[in-house]
């Protein structure tokens, strides 16, 4: 058991670091795109915000993954340590595969995907299983958090074209490239808030069905060991230090091509929609908020401005992240299942 429990903790923070190097592009695409610092020293930068990101914005989201999306206890308990690592592996999967692919999908639901699909096929069945209240806000949210960051993208750089308009192109740029260096430590910070939360919730899972912790009151989620904390932010963070080179040029000038001004407003608005939806529980993609921030930001130049096409493609990509992972998920148990079990 103990032997199982540690295999499952080191996948679950190799996916961490999988998080972290998937989405790195994420933290960084629009302070590398606009120039405002160099490849080497804005994944630095975003991998010091993305660890410090506890001693800010708490665990509710944590909560939110570890107990409020699948009825873990109504799996057979030799079954629950396997439902686990086989959602875990098949998140790691979609991940590497959608790398290769320079897709920038959402490692959180993946990740979520790969726990349904596991429990799923444990259960044989939905019924009584996946809890509505999580399930509610995690839909409703890859839809409302890109449309959120749109918006508030869009609204940024209205308000800044308006109160800058006096000023020289030139004294605007020098501006907004100080800047940036703040709204990407914002935006970092938010993405390593929700997103090694995710991380933390399952690893609890782990150990409560484990025996290694006992479970909180009413079956809820106990409080997250420190040390989970500290290595879910220590592997996202590394993760984000090797970076994923291949979806930086995707999100950073495919979708659009941005200004240290345009890189300010949606990295601003990608931020304060992460700290909204993290201090509040809700696990949400990173790839979608800053996704819909750039074309937000985009979308004030002119219409035409954002590459629709490019923009499309990754909305299917994020249509099929929750599906397609709880398939992965449901083949790794089924194997685990008839060759561990």
């Amino acid at each position: 058991m103990l032997t199982l429990v540690i295999v499952i903790v080191l996948a679950a923070l190799l996916f961490d670091f999988l998080n972290g190097f998937h989405d790195a592009a994420n933290s960084i695409a629009t302070v590398v795109s606009t120039r405002v610092l160099s490849p080497t020293t804005a994944v630095i930068w975003a991998a010091f915000f993305n660890f410090v990101a506890f001693l800010v914005l708490g665990t509710r989201v944590a909560r939110t993954i570890g107990g409020e999306m699948v009825h873990i206890d109504l799996i057979p308990s030799e079954m629950r340590l396997y439902v686990l690592l086989a959602g875990i592996l098949g998140a790691v999967v979609w991940n590497i595969l959608t790398w290769y692919l320079a897709l920038p999908t959402s490692s959180s639901h993946a990740l979520i995907g790969g726990y349904a699909g596991a429990a799923i096929m444990a259960h044989q069945g939905f019924e009584g299983l996946l809890k509505p209240e999580g399930w509610i806000k995690t839909i409703l949210f890859i839809v409302a958090s890109p449309l959120f960051g749109m918006l508030l993208g869009f609204t940024f750089m209205v308000v800044v074209y308006w109160i800058f308009r006096k000023w020289s192109p030139a004294r605007v740029d020098k501006t907004f490239r100080r800047g940036q260096l703040f709204s990407a430590a914002l935006f970092s910070l938010g993405h390593g808030g929700n997103d090694a939360q995710k991380t933390m919730g399952i690893i609890t899972a782990v150990l409560v069905s484990g025996g290694m912790i006992a479970n909180g009151p009413n079956g809820a989620l106990p409080d997250i060991p420190l040390w989970v904390v500290l290595g879910a932010h220590a592997s996202i963070a590394l993760g984000t230090l090797f970076g994923g080179w291949r979806i930086v040029r995707t999100m950073g000038s495919r979708i659009t091509k941005l200004r240290p001004v345009g890189g300010f407003c949606a990295e601003t608005a990608g931020a304060l929609t992460l700290f909204l939806v993290t201090l509040t529980g809700i696990p949400v993609s990173t790839t979608h908020t800053i996704t819909g921030a750039i074309v937000g930001v985009g979308s004030t130049v002119r219409v035409s401005a954002v590459r629709w096409g490019v923009a499309g493609r990754i909305v299917w990509a994020w249509l099929l992240t929750i599906p397609f992972t709880a398939a992965l998920a449901s083949a790794f148990f089924f194997l685990l299942k008839h060759f561990a079990l």
